[in-house]
């Protein structure tokens, strides 16, 4: 969605539900970027301010995936690889951590914030912990988007890999 304030343009990421993106991949294959977040976490927060809304960041995945915004502690059905997960144990009137939703413990989230990323047949590549600058971020959205990850199959690779890659995303 694009406002227009004068000469003023504010983007944003054009997040849906991971059975949406499931469902656009059947329709036009593209790769998932999942932001996994708690409603307590607040590095998941930071990024949301200063990540989410660089500009670059936000063109970058807005052309290249889908990218799905999901509540690791919520309660949303998700029908992924012929199997619903839920989160049965998830308390309402709890204030601060509540139990992790079956999704997250299938990807093997153990912290937040975490990307996940997901290929055309939203197999997983690999997903990401922790806060991560604009900057820091871009590697990795280059790195799955151009399928460059196939390549990086040891550790020396990705360290070459990131020693010599150039970003361009700004502050």
């Amino acid at each position: 969605m694009m406002l227009v304030f004068g000469l003023t343009q504010a983007q944003e990421i054009n997040w849906m539900s991971m059975n949406e993106a499931l469902a656009a991949q059947k329709k036009e294959p593209k790769k998932i970027m999942m932001d996994a977040y708690t409603t307590w976490c607040g590095p998941c927060k930071m990024m949301d301010k200063n990540t989410f809304t660089n500009k670059d960041v936000v063109n970058y995945i807005n052309k290249h995936f889908y990218a799905v915004k999901f509540d690791a502690e919520g309660t949303e059905k998700i029908l992924y690889k012929d199997f619903t997960y839920t989160n049965p144990n998830h308390d309402p009137n709890r204030k601060g951590r509540n139990s992790q939703h079956f999704l997250a413990d299938a990807l093997k989230i153990t912290g937040y914030p975490s990307l996940v990323f997901f290929d055309e047949n939203s197999d997983v590549i690999a997903p990401i912990m922790g806060y991560r600058t604009p900057e820091q971020v871009e590697i990795f959205l280059k790195m799955i988007a151009k399928d460059d990850y196939k390549k990086l199959t040891t550790a020396e690779a990705w360290e070459k890999y990131s020693n010599n890659f150039k970003g361009t995303f700004k502050n």
